[in-house]
């Protein structure tokens, strides 16, 4: 039987679509939301002008290329929790959420040290001063969010291993209300408040993330999960436990950091080409971004599957799994991909601002441009996201590590001599970038076919 014919096994109620769609479903709508707290962000402040959204932009990524290494790190106890989970030792998936919690306390005095550094960096790139001081604005505020921010994660983590992804969901909503509400208050200096333009942005996003945690806090610390998980018991240290988090969880912390660090240096030399093309840069990653945020959903229920039965020792449903979020991330993308090939003209428009001025005219035909080249390789990303989530479930998360950050800075090199050296232009840059992304998507198959992540023992 061929790969292809095998991804139609999904009707299997173990790993099969039903089942993907239940878990998966849930977290396509919560990174759903978290997409639309960025979008909405860079919504408002685009009314502004084209200067408050590239500034929200840019130094969003600057922020959160600080945090992605433990992002990374914590969000391998998603597939830790869920292989203690399927092995039957459901208090270790508690004492797993314990010891990224305490990953997160420490991770803050790490990033807080580490932000002078970085903000240096920042004032020694090439990009326009008006943007700039607005990007300093926004990441001196932005910064602080980092504690709620980890610890959202690592209860998200523990109920997306368990399985009980509604949660996360629901979580993920109330953030999203509260996000889109505030940025309304505080930006425009509504129901009393001052219009504090970017500055308000930058606190509504922290109110946001606060206000989930506090969620799953609640729901975490309830008397039926504090039973069936020995929650209380957890709250102490387990050196076997976080090895094998640091162990497995370093190489995707690693991976994370370094490709966002390596995304956030092609944004800059996006950016470093002229108001131009920063704006219609900054309007197609803003789309890009919010058609790959649900993609991310469906990776993490492939992980969690995958995780679950592998734990279990159910090698041939973990493969049933990842086909299944195969297919139903082509579905998906099938839809972005119409609609960034025939609407994309009205994408770009929605980042209008309410008086369009000239930098804006000038870069809709480039934004334009940019989001159609990006629709040839949704489809690709489908099969990324699950063929990743697979890996990262069943343990093979260093090679995953190493291929992907390869990839990603040799992308960030090629961009640079495309741009420096061979003078092309940004939609050439762009177009050859899409290309590369589905050469690294290629790769990806090539590795889970080889059947060598069904060797890796974690527990």
């Amino acid at each position: 039987m061929s790969f292809l014919e095998k991804i139609k096994l999904s009707h299997g109620k173990e790993g099969g679509i039903i089942e993907m769609v239940s878990l998966a479903l849930p977290m396509v709508i919560s990174t759903a939301c978290d997409g639309i707290m960025t979008f909405t962000d860079r919504l408002f402040l685009s009314a502004l002008s084209p200067l408050h959204m590239n500034a929200a932009l840019a130094g969003g990524l600057v922020v959160q290329s600080l945090v992605f290494f433990f992002f990374g790190l914590i969000g391998y106890s998603t597939a830790l929790a869920a292989q203690y989970y399927g092995s039957g030792r459901r208090e270790f998936s508690s004492v797993t959420a314990t010891q990224s919690a305490l990953i997160a306390f420490l991770a803050c005095p790490v990033i807080l040290l580490a932000f002078p550094v970085v903000e240096k960096f920042v004032y020694m790139s090439d990009i326009e001063p008006s943007q700039l001081n607005l990007q300093i604005i926004y990441m001196n505020i932005l910064v602080f969010g980092a504690l709620p921010g980890l610890l959202r994660h690592t209860l998200s983590c523990f109920f997306s291993g368990t399985g009980r992804t509604g949660i996360v969901m629901v979580a993920s909503i109330l953030a999203m209300l509260v996000n889109v509400g505030l940025d309304y208050i505080f930006i425009f200096g509504k129901f009393g408040f001052p219009p504090l333009g970017i500055k308000g942005a930058a606190f509504a996003t922290i109110c946001g993330s606060l206000s989930s945690f506090l969620f799953l806090l609640f729901v975490y610390l309830l008397p039926d999960n504090r039973k069936s998980f020995s929650v209380f018991k957890s709250f102490k240290f387990n050196l076997e436990v976080m090895k094998k988090l640091l162990y497995f969880g370093y190489p995707a912390g690693l991976e994370m950091f370094l490709n966002f660090l390596a995304f956030n240096m092609m944004v800059f030399l996006f950016h470093s080409q002229g108001g131009v093309v920063a704006t219609a840069s900054s309007i197609m990653f803003s789309w890009d971004l919010i058609s790959f945020i649900p993609l991310l959903g469906i990776e993490i229920a492939v992980t969690s599957l995958v995780g679950r039965y592998i734990g279990a020792g159910k090698v041939d449903i973990a493969h049933r799994s990842a086909m299944s979020g195969i297919k139903t991330g082509l579905w998906f993308s099938f839809i972005v991909l119409i609609a960034f090939l025939f609407f994309s003209e009205d994408l770009v428009m929605v980042f209008a601002p309410q008086q369009r001025n000239d930098l804006f005219i000038e870069a809709t035909p480039m934004a334009a441009s940019m989001i159609k080249i990006a629709s040839i390789y949704v489809l690709a990303e489908a099969m990324m996201v699950s063929l990743l989530g697979a890996l990262r479930g069943a343990g093979d998360t260093h090679w995953t590590m190493v291929a992907s950050v390869a990839f990603n800075w040799l992308a960030v090199l090629f961009l640079y001599i495309i741009f420096n050296i061979l003078s092309m232009s940004a939609i050439a840059a762009w177009a050859s970038l899409v290309l590369s992304f589905m050469i690294f998507c290629f790769f990806l198959f090539l590795r889970y076919r080889s059947g060598k992540w069904k060797e890796i023992k974690v527990l």
